[in-house]
């Protein structure tokens, strides 16, 4: 059976690239954020609704 690892001979993988290892796990999203950005969110999923059902419904 195959040798699904990932690693090289060094014990390196691909997802140590470019990382800092000694520092705590994050995830995103990692900044606070406002009513400002939600009322943003907001507006732009609106718009999206409109878009996708409105103009539909126009064409009928």
């Amino acid at each position: 059976m195959a040798d699904d690892t990932n690693q090289t001979a060094d014990g390196d993988t691909g997802a140590d690239v470019g990382h800092d290892l000694e520092a705590e796990r994050t995830t995103a999203p990692m900044s606070d954020y406002g009513m400002r950005e939600v009322g943003i969110g907001l507006v732009v999923a609106l718009l999206g609704l409109a878009v996708a059902f409105g103009i539909p419904l126009l064409a009928v």
